[in-house]
């Protein structure tokens, strides 16, 4: 691709595609760009199979010119009617390993340079996992979240399917990501802005409208909460919530990009706003929090 074909493609974001689920399989199968020069980030849970996560990136990396990729929690899921049954931190190599032979960039690969309009930006793809830390209201340790959790049946299926291996706890593996991650965004030149792009929100402040609040735990780690004041953000992406919507904080603006599960995306008015458009910006209503009804339970909740 040339410069000017470059110059002329937009940036785009998607997350939670859940190939698995039929409906959502369609949506993906009619994904098409604006043009030939588009590129698309995708932040995780692209599906919960390494069979639909291949299928879901090699039909996407055939259409857009450049297709960014972020792991979420469901391809890190080890599943019995997977034929993949890796766990954890090798189960991740292993699709990284696919990513690189379908031509996807991947969190353990040079970040890319968006040239385009409203460019140049650095594209920076984390893998950062969570911590507990985010924790309920009225809770001051993992134990006491958790059995809250348990006591109300909102439960992530993590717990279950999410292997650290060999890493002895998630939040072990959490926190070598988190090191690995901002040791990569330091080393950036200053002054060149930069798309964050996770699967998890890199603030708690978007997970005060979880409509189960004892899910947040499970939905990222105080240890960014500042990253996109220290390294520059041009915007934040992100997904995980199945709350599709832009907000700001410090300034910096923050867009969730799910598509999420058909019954969430089908009672909504109008077809999924998928993929979002983030450079050049598209001027949106910034939400505070969206209304009662949007505020669905998070896509990872039973």
């Amino acid at each position: 691709m040339g410069p000017a074909a470059h110059r002329d493609g937009k940036l785009f974001a998607v997350s939670d595609l859940h190939v698995g689920h039929p409906g959502n399989r369609d949506v993906v199968a009619r994904l098409q760009p604006e043009s030939a020069a588009d590129w698309l980030v995708i932040a995780g849970d692209v599906g919960e199979t390494a069979a639909g996560i291949e299928w879901a990136l090699s039909v996407l990396s055939e259409r857009y010119d450049t297709v960014i990729w972020a792991p979420g929690n469901h391809e890190l899921w080890t599943r019995r009617a997977d034929q993949v049954r890796l766990r954890g931190e090798e189960r991740y190599r292993y699709l990284v390993d696919r990513c690189r032979e379908l031509g996807v960039i991947t969190p353990e690969d040079p970040f890319p340079v968006w040239r385009g309009e409203a460019g140049p930006a650095v594209i920076a793809p984390l893998f950062v996992l969570y911590d507990y830390s985010f924790l309920p209201d009225g809770t001051a340790t993992k134990a006491e979240a958790l059995a809250r959790a348990y006591d109300t049946g909102i439960v992530c299926s993590d717990e279950a399917l999410l292997h650290p291996d060999p890493y002895p706890s998630r939040e072990a593996w959490c926190r070598a990501r988190v090191a690995e991650s901002e040791r990569r965004l330091a080393a950036l030149p200053p002054g060149v802005p930069v798309i964050l792009a996770s699967h998890f929100p890199l603030v708690r402040e978007p997970t005060r409208v979880l409509r189960y609040p004892v899910f947040a735990q499970w939905c990222g780690t105080e240890l960014t909460a500042g990253w996109h004041r220290r390294f520059g953000a041009l915007a934040v992406v992100y997904g995980h919530l199945h709350i599709p919507r832009t907000t700001w904080y410090d300034g910096v603006r923050f867009e969730e990009v799910s598509l999420g599960y058909p019954r969430e995306w089908r009672r909504r008015a109008g077809p999924p706003e998928v993929p979002r458009q983030i450079l050049p910006e598209v001027p949106r209503r910034a939400l505070a929090a969206p209304p009662p009804a949007a505020a669905a339970p998070a896509g990872n909740a039973p």
